[in-house]
């Protein structure tokens, strides 16, 4: 015992104990490490399972909303087709056969079930599948949501089992409006639901589902659970689902599943399973559920750690050192990447905040309690907030009383529950009291563990637009109280245009644009002696001679090129004699805005032409009469008065030097006789010039002018600058309209222009003769002043009409005036 116990003590002993004990300790090490590897790799897998299932739930329940939504735009595209409006407006069998060819192609163009259409009362009345022994064709849907949504105006998505084919589908419904705007029926489109079904689940050990808000299984990956409900329902719940027809006559039996004080899990049979739930977007209620069994994940891993777990033991020590250094260089490379996605997150929110600020729409988010804890700067600018004044507010409190109530009893709630709402009417409150409608869209943004933490919301506001609609429902009132009154009108319109056009002395015609008649009225037969049933479709050419067919296509071709009527005037022999007509050509134009034909009217001025010429020698004569008589005016002032008011002012000298020494008061009455009668001779004088100045005659036009100007400008202050340049030699008539004019245009500068400068100038360009005075003054209505004749226009206009020329007036309020006197002097010689 002693020997033994000494062979303990000894530094053999002591080294084999040590290298015992460092043995059982790495082989404690290596079953403790391989107990916790196992605990740790079952929990890690558990909750990696958890991971990809949420994963894997949002992505199929996104994928459900796409694909059991993706026939709402054909619907709305086979409802407003012309021919199916045409089927639900006409009852006759074309119109419901080329309805029934439209839906054939749609429902083998979407692979759909059916498409079919309904009228305002329910009944099928067309179908794709009509040849089939389960037919929709006079089957009565006026029970089911989706038609009672769409006859409501809105498009809707439904999903049954059919009450005929007793098929499960999703229905998409859609309203067809009518060719008055009324409500005409439904178009329907019917998928299957089972090929989504079939793509839903690859895994034994999974399930996924669909459930209503009731807990009805509807879609399945498996088949034995389908119509059964995943909870217990009461006796309400049953006749819900029962009254609603959806899934069936029932009954709906019990899967069984009962919820465990774990979130997430759920028992059956006996069986944990891991269940979790994604809402369906634009489906309320409906719910994905993505199930898996706890046991099949547990053995799937230990599975795979029976296979590892001797080579693990075997190598551990061996590639211990190296793994701790891949750990080590692993970990340095993963801190880098942790370090450059923390730095990628902080740029991506800074670019979100920038998007959420600077983005032109009312953008907010609120936490679970209804509490704003973010608003754009849009959204604090369209209410007249600051950002400080809103954020811890409730959002209710810049709401009416009305929007609040239904936020806090109504929305909130359901919010909460589904994450999403859209287009929600609401009615917020600026600061100055003025209320704002909006349409408020909003989605929930959750944690990993299914709990709201707060939205992202955009409000849209529709003010404007509910203004227009108000208004567009007044006017569409209005219209149809008057559209029974426009008809009369119309009627009694067509009547009064019949007359016209049968007993004016006019000729009126309509032409299309390749120059075909279409209408000639009853005068154009007279003159031209052709009948209207006989030049319909014909051209000009066909109907008259080539001199007027050649001048009318001219014109027609003007109208068609410029597109606006054309002023011309023709010569036309009739009654054997030639005529002066007067015609006006025009575009019509069609619904588009395009030209489809051309109009004439044509008026007989044969005899205002003579009347006009006539009227035109006699005003002419009166105006040379007048300038000859001031003329002879003017000398007799010159030469008769002038002459006697010199003798009196000789004889008024004489006396006051007679009576320079004798009597002072005589001689002061003597010396203004002296000075009142050169006034008078100064007056006369100035009367004479302006009568009929000297110069015009003597000197021509620029020199008479630049008198005037002259003498203008120290009569009344006002600067009058006289330019002329290139100006020919002419003829007395248009010299002295010239003359006129300007005399007149300055008069009405004095008058009525209130300006300090005036511009008178004079030139000659392309064989044409040119006046222009112009003033920057207050302006005036030019055709107000011309109808009453209070600026004497009129008799500019007849001066200029007389020397062959004609007068522009161009003046606006505010804009001073400007006057333009042209005429065309052929061959002539300038001024030297």
């Amino acid at each position: 015992m002693a020997q033994f116990l000494n062979k303990l003590e000894s530094p053999g002993g002591n080294l084999r104990r040590i290298v015992s004990v460092l043995a059982l300790l790495a082989f404690l090490s290596i079953v403790t490490g391989g107990i916790l590897y196992v605990s740790f790799l079952q929990k890690a897998a558990v909750s990696e399972a958890d991971h990809q299932a949420v994963n894997r739930i949002r992505i199929v329940a996104r994928h459900l909303s796409n694909s059991l939504s993706e026939n709402e735009r054909p619907v709305k595209t086979l409802a407003g087709m012309a021919r199916i409006v045409r089927a639900l407006e006409n009852t006759d069998i074309q119109a419901t056969e080329e309805a029934n060819l439209i839906l054939d192609h749609f429902q083998k163009t979407l692979s759909a079930d059916v498409c079919y259409l309904i009228d305002v009362t329910g009944l099928t009345i067309a179908s794709s599948n009509r040849f089939f022994r389960d037919t929709f064709v006079g089957q009565n849907f006026g029970f089911r949501p989706y038609f009672q949504k769409a006859m409501e105006g809105n498009t809707a998505t439904y999903l049954a089992l059919g009450s005929v084919s007793e098929k499960r589908g999703v229905y998409s419904s859609h309203p067809v409006m009518g060719s008055e705007g009324a409500l005409v029926g439904v178009a329907v489109i019917k998928a299957s639901v089972e090929p989504l079904e079939n793509s839903l689940s690859s895994r034994p050990e999974e399930t996924v589902l669909v459930a209503d808000p009731n807990g009805v299984v509807f879609i399945s990956s498996k088949k034995q659970w389908l119509f059964k409900t995943l909870w217990p329902l009461g006796e309400r719940e049953t006749d819900m689902v029962r009254d609603s027809q959806q899934f069936g006559a029932g009954p709906w039996p019990w899967i069984g599943f009962r919820k465990t004080d774990s979130a997430g899990t759920v028992e059956l049979d006996g069986a944990r399973f891991l269940m979790h739930e994604e809402p369906i977007r634009f489906f309320p209620g409906w719910t994905a559920f993505y199930i898996q069994d706890e046991k099949a994940i547990f053995q799937r891993v230990s599975g795979n750690l029976f296979r590892v777990t001797g080579v693990v033991v075997i190598t551990t020590i061996v590639l211990v050192g190296l793994l701790v250094f891949l750990l080590y260089t692993r970990a340095l490379l993963e801190i880098n990447r942790r370090m450059m996605a923390e730095s990628a997150l902080r740029q991506s929110e800074e670019r979100y905040r920038a998007i959420y600020h600077n983005t032109p729409a009312m953008l907010h988010s609120i936490n679970s309690m209804g509490l704003l804890v973010s608003v754009s700067d849009h959204w604090v600018k369209a209410l007249q907030y600051e950002a400080g004044q809103v954020i811890g507010r409730p959002l209710a409190d810049f709401m009416t009383l009305s929007s609040a109530k239904y936020l806090m009893d109504t929305m909130m709630p359901e919010f909460l529950r589904t994450g999403e709402c859209v287009d929600v009417p609401y009615q917020f409150i600026k600061r100055n009291g003025e209320v704002m409608d909006v349409l408020l869209s909003a989605i929930a943004d959750r944690d990993d563990a299914g709990n709201f933490v707060r939205s992202l919301a955009v409000s849209v506001d529709i003010t404007e637009q509910k203004k227009a609609r108000e208004a567009l429902k007044q006017a569409q009132e209005k219209l149809s109280q008057h559209s029974r009154e426009l008809e009369r009108q119309v009627i009694r319109r067509t009547e009064e245009i019949s007359s016209i056009l049968k007993y004016t002395p006019n000729l009126v015609y309509i032409k299309d644009t390749a120059g075909r008649y279409i209408m000639i009225n009853r005068r154009y037969e007279e003159i031209f002696g052709i009948r209207n049933e006989d030049v319909r479709g014909k051209t000009q050419h066909e109907c008259m001679p080539k001199e007027y067919a050649d001048a009318f296509q001219e014109v027609d071709l003007r109208v068609l090129e410029e597109k606006k009527p054309i002023h011309s005037e023709y010569i036309v022999r009739h009654d054997n004699e030639d005529h002066i007509h007067l015609s006006v050509k025009f575009p019509i134009y069609d619904e588009q805005g395009a030209i489809h034909a051309i109009g004439g009217i044509s008026t007989d001025v044969t005899e205002l032409k003579k009347t006009q010429e006539a009227l035109r020698h006699l005003s002419n004569r009166m105006i040379i009469s007048q300038e000859a008589e001031r003329q002879a005016i003017a000398r007799e002032l010159h030469d008769e008065l002038g002459q006697i008011l010199t003798v009196l002012r000789m004889d008024a000298v004489w006396l006051r030097n007679r009576l320079k020494d004798a009597d002072a008061a005589t001689r002061e009455r003597a010396s203004a006789m002296c000075e009142l009668i050169d006034k008078t001779i100064e007056d006369v004088r100035g009367i004479a010039v302006r009568l009929r100045p000297g110069v015009l005659d003597d000197l021509g036009l620029v020199d008479a002018l630049e008198w005037y100007t002259s003498d203008f400008e120290r009569r009344t202050g006002i600067t009058c600058i006289f330019e002329h340049h290139n100006v020919p030699i002419l003829g007395n008539t248009i010299s002295t309209a010239a003359y006129r004019i300007a005399q007149e245009a300055l008069t009405n500068v004095v008058r009525h222009a209130a300006t300090d400068r005036a511009d008178v100038s004079l030139f000659f360009e392309q064989g044409e003769f040119v006046l222009v005075i112009t003033d920057s003054g207050v302006g005036y209505d030019a055709s107000l002043m011309e109808a009453s004749d209070g600026l004497g226009i009129a008799g500019m206009r007849e001066r200029a009409m007389l020397a062959g020329g004609h007068l522009e007036v161009e003046a606006g309020s505010g804009k001073g005036s400007r006057i333009i006197f042209r005429v065309r002097v052929p061959g002539a010689n300038k001024e030297i």
